[in-house]
């Protein structure tokens, strides 16, 4: 950890020794960045090539993605924790699509029992929610009734065809095929009996069968993929979808030549494309490049799955809170003359996961209230492919290091940012429940200052995810130098961090013109993935009846 002992004495330059110190440990450069994404691009390759590897590039059988001129009405059921969510989604063909919802709850019980009194529960509850939407999904189509959901891949199927239903089931499963995929093992407080192993896709049919409903489970959907194919049908194609949030995860459109362990199975003859899902999260668990700090390694060791998920621990919204409390533990524990709040802690800062990366976020934006317009997440008017949270590229150059230790010297802060200081002084006091004796305005400022390096290297790494994949899929070249014909390079993005975040968006692009060139980073169309478990999954039933299932 960054010295804090009392070799370092007591005085203000010490002090300052061991802020600038923690800075120069979170610091990224260009050679650093790239050095990352160069081995995210060998972890793609291995991945690829063999099964049972961190970096997992799991196979979808999902061999295209929509355009947003299709139609039809299509089902999801999306099951993932306390709540399962079943959805209608009617494609209107314009980019548009309606949306109806509802949730129902999941109790111990059902978590915890008979894996068959689990799927019954799911059944019923589409046949609930069929029952409640019967004036626009029919729970029972008959032979004297058209088939209300038809759609260009529907069309020749007699009306008593069963609705397509997607199915996003956040557990860990082996996928085989589209609509296969073995349960390998439960989380999330889930333990279902006599589940584990067996075809989760199966099971759901098998409960629908039981109810006698005309519904066919025909997709198992990752929410990431949900996302990519949520952004591909409303913006008309997507080359990667990609969550950015409480965790963080990507899938691309690859060639299927390059999935090599798929061997000579009949999909790879078949050639063409299929969404891979990477699962980065998973990136470089043996820390070889990740720019790992004694900060991180307190997370890691202490977090429920040391030494796996490394990338995730680095970048995602889970993590980024407790990473920078134990930045500021530090400093309060700094010795002989703590640095930051007189010494004193309180029961928020002495709880693990006690800072929520919520703070952070409500820190940073007060920070820049009135200073930069903070935009959401993307920019889709072509005349604006270079403005980065309301900020030219040019612009950006001109802009402070905000993550620099030189801004936690209050006396040489101007007027206005002394009174954003005062709001984040107040911000500090009541979310860390300190006495505001203890936080002076200089601490408001190291507390601002360690938010901003947490999460800027979050989204410069974040940066190395996206260009790697446009590296791997042949739309850049790492250093730049190199750019496609298309106009256009739509990403798809969900997640907290990218949505809420201040400047998260902005990092990042950051970072992707540093690795791939102002050129290609340009052309990036970086856009909201509306309800990836949801819609997207409903949108992988529409492939999957496309591809035939």
């Amino acid at each position: 950890m960054a010295p804090t002992s009392a070799i370092y004495g007591s005085s203000p330059d010490a002090a300052r020794r061991v802020l600038d110190d923690i800075e120069d440990q979170f610091r990224l450069t260009k050679d650093d960045l790239i050095c990352i994404t160069t081995q995210f691009l060998k972890d793609f390759e291995v991945g690829l090539g063999e099964y049972n590897h961190p970096m997992a590039m799991i196979p979808t059988f999902v061999t295209g993605v929509p355009n947003g001129t299709e139609t039809g009405t299509f089902l999801a059921l999306d099951l993932g924790g306390t709540n399962l969510r079943v959805c209608e989604v009617e494609l209107l063909g314009n980019h548009q699509f309606e949306l109806r919802q509802k949730k129902y709850k999941v109790s111990e019980a059902l978590k915890t029992g008979e894996a068959t009194t689990l799927f019954d529960y799911l059944a019923d509850s589409v046949d609930a929610f069929l029952t409640e939407f019967s004036s626009v999904v029919p729970s029972s189509p008959t032979t004297d009734q058209a088939n209300p959901f038809a759609s260009p891949s529907l069309n020749d199927l007699p009306p008593e065809t069963a609705v397509p239903l997607g199915l996003t089931f956040s557990f860990p499963v082996e996928q085989t095929a589209l609509n296969r995929g073995k349960i390998l093992t439960w989380t999330k407080g889930f333990s279902a009996k006599n589940a584990i192993g067996n075809d989760v896709v199966q099971l759901l049919q098998d409960a629908f069968d039981r109810k006698h409903l005309h519904v066919r489970c025909v997709a198992l959907v990752n929410d990431t993929v949900g996302a990519l194919l949520s952004r591909a049908y409303t913006s008309g194609g997507c080359v990667l979808g990609s969550i950015f949030g409480t965790g963080t995860n990507g899938a691309f459109v690859e060639r299927v030549e390059n999935i090599k362990k798929l061997g000579d199975s009949p999909v790879r003859k078949q050639g063409g494309h299929m969404v891979v899902n990477t699962e980065w999260g998973a990136f470089n668990n043996t820390r070889t490049v990740l720019p790992t700090t004694p900060y991180d390694n307190k997370v890691d060791r202490e977090s429920i799955n040391p030494r796996l998920q490394a990338f995730e621990k680095f970048i995602s919204g889970m993590y980024l809170g407790e990473i920078t409390r134990n930045i500021l533990l530090s400093l309060v524990d700094a010795a002989p003359k703590p640095i930051l709040f007189n010494g004193r802690s309180s029961k928020p800062l002495n709880t693990h996961y006690g800072l929520d990366t919520a703070i952070m976020s409500e820190v940073e934006d007060a920070w820049e209230t009135g200073r930069v317009p903070v935009v959401p997440v993307t920019i889709d008017s072509s005349g604006e492919k270079s403005v980065l949270n309301g900020i030219s590229s040019a612009e950006k150059e001109k802009l402070p290091d905000w993550q620099s230790a030189h801004f936690t010297d209050v006396d040489a802060l101007s007027p206005d940012d002394t009174a954003r200081l005062e709001r984040i002084r107040g911000i500090v006091t009541q979310r860390l429940e300190l006495d505001p004796a203890d936080v002076s305005l200089r601490d408001a400022a190291i507390v601002r200052w360690a938010s901003s390096l947490v999460a800027n290297r979050a989204a410069r790494l974040s940066g190395c995810a996206v260009a790697a994949v446009l590296v791997q899929t042949e739309r850049a070249k790492l250093g730049g130098g190199f750019s496609t014909d298309e106009k256009r390079i739509s990403v798809g993005v969900d997640g907290s961090l990218i949505q809420h975040y201040p400047n998260f968006n902005a990092r990042l692009r950051d970072s992707l013109r540093e690795l791939v060139g102002s050129e290609v980073e340009a052309k990036v169309d970086i856009g909201l993935a509306k309800d990836g478990s949801g819609v997207g999954a409903a949108l992988c039933a529409l492939q999957a009846t496309k591809q035939g299932h």
